[in-house]
């Protein structure tokens, strides 16, 4: 059987001109994945809230970054043709989910990639947790990726190639008190990859969940001072027992190794790994 040339080799790995969404992709682990998807080539939607001029400023370093770290960024920008775009669209409400799939292909012509990152927290006891907060939560956490999802895989089905990538964490393979949401949602998040893996498996689809432990992003420093309350610790005692302790690194996971994970999940070298939860947790779920 007559073997691909190098040249078409290069066309078939490379990730250079496809098109990813990544929720949630205004800061923090989100941000750090359109960064790296960007560093490959991609077409970057971003997607969150927050200050609109910091989040141009935001969208055009993505818009610059290097493909190819042998080039400078003009280079790449003209090789490559990176663009990158915002969308607004609320993750809690399913039509703004939608309508975020339907502006991304009326964009860039086609969605390659989906990266579902968005996520809020809230940390409290059962008795007590906010029924608005249990609903927010499963609604921006999980339900937000099935209607992304359902509207990204038709055109992937079409051309037999898509990456599917939920962010989950490690607490969607252990769980911790007084985050019943979370974990609930989380877990959830880990079933619809597997339904959606199999489901996909003989269209060139992967559908895959990465599962970080504690990163030092807005979320997590938002559950400082919360978990201090619920627990009645201090925030210097929450960091150093609650989240470090899980981690037998004893260090924060950086969004730039999420970033690196998702580049990985994406690459030729992972087209059959597909439905699996990774962990990126410094080992966390390891004990």
């Amino acid at each position: 059987m007559q073997q691909p040339s190098n040249d078409a080799l290069t066309r078939m790995t490379s990730l250079a001109g496809k098109v990813a969404i990544v929720t949630g992709s205004t800061s923090g682990i989100g941000l750090g994945i359109a960064r790296a998807l960007a560093a490959q080539g991609m077409d970057i939607m971003l997607n969150g809230f927050g200050d609109l001029e910091d989040i141009e400023r935001t969208r055009r370093d993505v818009e610059v970054i290097c493909p190819n770290v042998q080039a400078t960024c003009s280079e790449a920008v003209r090789a490559h043709g990176i663009r990158a775009a915002y969308s607004r669209a609320d993750m809690s409400k399913p039509a703004e989910v939608t309508s975020l799939v339907a502006e991304t292909i009326d964009k860039f012509g086609r969605v390659d990639v989906l990266v579902n990152n968005a996520g809020v927290q809230h940390v409290e006891a059962i008795e007590s947790f906010p029924p608005e907060k249990w609903d927010q939560i499963i609604s921006i956490n999980l339900t937000s990726a099935f209607h992304a999802i359902r509207a990204a895989v038709p055109g992937m089905k079409q051309r037999r190639w898509g990456r599917i990538i939920n962010v989950a964490s490690a607490h969607a393979l252990v769980a911790s008190p007084y985050k019943s949401a979370y974990v609930a949602a989380k877990h959830g998040i880990l079933g619809l990859t597997k339904t959606v893996a199999l489901e996909t498996a003989e269209h060139g689809i992967t559908c895959n969940a990465i599962c970080p432990g504690y990163v030092l992003t807005p979320l997590v420093e938002k559950q400082i001072p919360e978990t201090a309350r619920a627990r009645g610790l201090t925030e210097e005692q929450v960091i150093r027992d609650v989240l470090l302790h899980a981690q037998p690194t004893r260090r924060f996971v950086t969004v730039e190794e999420i970033g690196m994970t998702a580049s990985f999940l994406c690459s030729a070298g992972a087209a059959s790994i597909t439905g699996i939860a990774l962990p990126v947790d410094g080992g966390w779920t390891a004990q």
